[in-house]
């Protein structure tokens, strides 16, 4: 099942041939490479225990490539849950108690990345990664007046591999 999620990730033309939701925003390839190279802690806003979900294999696949990735999920923080081998927590603040976090991945609805992005600047992330699909230029621009890198509306797993980038340095 997870080698048929990775390639309707990163294969299907569906994806590949989507017209993008960003306006004026433009992802900048260095900043992408910084991100994927200099993150080591990422806090994975939206974590799911349904393998189907592209969150699941998100984290799961970000962990093989030797990221420390940190799920949150309220409704698995309450439940105690423990994904992928790692402890669910509720919000950011609770993970950067215990973590410093690199980068906030954001599988949310883009009305709701701002609050998680707000909150990524307020924990001190460096950078917010707003997955495939999800844009929210005003929550980019207060992240850049922060001074976090942003990369939005794409997936990790779809870029790293085509820039050359296994895991963290």
């Amino acid at each position: 099942m997870r080698w048929k999620l990775l390639a309707f990730a990163i294969g299907n033309r569906r994806f590949a041939n989507m017209s993008s939701k960003l306006g004026a925003w433009q992802n900048d390839d260095e900043v992408i490479r910084r991100v994927l190279k200099e993150s080591k802690t990422i806090a994975l806003v939206g974590a799911s225990k349904n393998t189907a979900r592209a969150s699941n294999h998100v984290m799961s696949a970000m962990q093989q490539m030797g990221y420390k990735v940190i799920p949150i999920n309220p409704g698995l923080a309450k439940q105690n849950e423990i994904l992928h081998g790692e402890k669910v927590y509720p919000d950011l603040q609770s993970v950067a108690a215990e973590y410093t976090v690199d980068m906030v991945d954001i599988f949310r609805a883009s009305n709701a990345a701002g609050q998680f992005v707000d909150e990524a600047i307020a924990i001190g992330a460096k950078s917010v990664w707003l997955q495939l699909g999800v844009v929210d230029e005003e929550a980019g621009k207060r992240a850049l007046d922060a001074n976090l890198l942003v990369v939005m509306d794409t997936c990790p797993l779809m870029v790293a591999p085509a820039m050359g980038i296994s895991g963290p340095d």
